[in-house]
């Protein structure tokens, strides 16, 4: 996949392109409905399949107060789309100055001079452009002058019986519940976050049971504390079952002002400190609580561990 950042002068002269536009926070499985009409449109019209996208989430610049956590690292969003099979994947600097531009001057600069777009497929509900005014209306009205065509598509319904669509704030809200089992069904693969591992204060190790404390910057959106079953992933592509505390520690502390993510990586044992850690959530286990002491803390513990070590075999 091509990863372009500046479109002056236009990076493909003389050819024609199929494009999405959009923040694509999750790269979900809505997202991948809409590339998947974008690379089969492409294809049919020997053009190049693109997405559209920015260097932050636009709401981090037009309403910094109530900006969302993301879903994804721009590192990761970029390996999603990759993935996807994508020709290209613009990546815009949005600023201050780029959320003032009109939807027209908007369609005009990027998809005609510098894309020379052929199809824009976005979903029914997109807007775009100073005070969102730009809508999929605006986009046909647009394509009848200057040669391209508008394809909305329905948002992709969610995998269960509540009738709402897949967006990454369905997302956000399921991390904020805990369902991680219903992020995957959205995401089509478990949340995942990254950080570094980094010295803690050591009480899984005097327990018995050690965990990597991984730092994760506070722009990533995590799960509802608690415990939960899931993978972590060394540098070295190894992957290992593991039960994941995320949380304050009430036993210890009374209160702590941020939660902690700790992964137990079950039947490992090594030094982790400074690795880049990747931790993906499968399994709710359960809340977490304030223990009586320490015993019985440590048997909780090792219950925690047993399950997710259950949910880690492939028989069950």
């Amino acid at each position: 996949m091509q990863v372009i950042s500046e479109l002056d002068p236009p990076p493909w002269p003389g050819e024609r392109t199929v494009v999405t536009i959009g923040a694509y926070d999750g790269v979900h499985l809505g997202h991948r409905a809409v590339i998947d009409q974008v690379k089969e449109l492409a294809q049919r019209a020997s053009a190049r399949s693109v997405v559209l996208t920015f260097d932050r989430h636009p709401a981090t610049v037009v309403r910094p107060e109530s900006a969302p956590q993301l879903l994804t690292t721009p590192e990761q969003r970029l390996e999603l789309l990759e993935a996807t099979g994508i020709d290209a994947t613009v990546v815009m600097r949005f600023d201050e100055s780029q959320s003032n531009e009109g939807p027209k001057d908007f369609v005009q600069r990027v998809l005609v001079e510098a894309l020379a777009v052929k199809y824009v497929v976005v979903g029914e509900d997109f807007h775009f452009g100073r005070h969102r005014d730009g809508n999929v209306a605006l986009l046909a009205v647009a394509g009848e002058a200057d040669d391209f065509t508008v394809v909305p598509i329905e948002l992709v319904d969610r995998a269960d019986d509540i009738d709402e669509p897949i967006s990454s704030t369905a997302i956000r809200r399921a991390l904020a519940g805990g369902d991680v089992e219903l992020v995957t069904r959205m995401l089509g693969r478990p949340h995942e976050v990254r950080g570094t591992v980094v010295m803690g204060d050591q009480r899984g190790r005097l327990l018995g049971f050690p965990t990597a404390n991984v730092e994760v910057t506070n722009a990533v959106c995590l799960p509802a504390d608690g415990v939960y079953a899931g993978e972590y992933e060394r540098p070295n592509g190894k992957v290992h079952l593991s039960a994941i505390n995320l949380g304050r520690r009430p036993t210890f502390y009374e209160h702590a002002d941020h939660s902690l993510l700790e992964a137990h990586l079950i039947d490992f044992s090594g030094d982790l400190y400074g690795e880049a850690a990747e931790v993906r959530f499968q399994h709710f286990l359960r809340s977490e609580r304030k223990f009586e002491g320490i015993e019985a803390l440590a048997a909780q513990l090792a219950r925690d561990i047993e399950h997710a070590r259950d949910f880690g075999r492939p028989d069950l």
